[in-house]
């Protein structure tokens, strides 16, 4: 990223979920195509700033490895009872539904987060990406 070589930057380099086990797995959705999208509750973004369309990110394994390139397509915040059925299935996970995406993220940020109960009201940054390397 930059218009010369000299002012180039990378790109941000992440990976999926909080342990190396996490990420090959959510890698590997990415990789074949299954997986299009991810969720962030907001709260983890602390005083980062949201992911923006048109964004490039590498995605790294849970090696730390980088393994592809992704271009975010678009970004809205949610809440947590908002999150839909198309976007539950863009995240490629478990069977796909809504139910399991909700009971799949809530564990997870209960987790991370270090909360009895997500609140319904929970704001979540939902995006959703395209893989532009390699191509699955």
């Amino acid at each position: 990223m930059g218009t010369d070589l000299s002012t180039a930057v990378a790109p941000p380099a992440w990976s999926f979920g909080d342990n190396p086990r996490l990420a090959d797995e959510l890698l590997g959705h990415v990789l074949s195509g299954r997986k299009t999208g991810t969720s962030t509750a907001l709260v983890e973004f602390g005083e980062e700033p949201l992911p923006r369309e048109g964004e490039l990110s590498i995605i790294l394994d849970g090696a730390g490895h980088p393994r592809a390139l992704v271009r975010t397509t678009s970004v809205a915040t949610v809440r947590f009872d908002e999150v839909d059925e198309a976007f539950a299935r863009a995240e490629g996970e478990d069977d796909l539904s809504l139910g399991s995406w909700r009971e799949q993220h809530e564990t997870y940020w209960r987790r991370v987060l270090g909360v009895d109960a997500l609140d319904p009201a929970t704001e979540i940054v939902t995006e959703r990406f395209e893989l532009l390397d390699p191509r699955p």
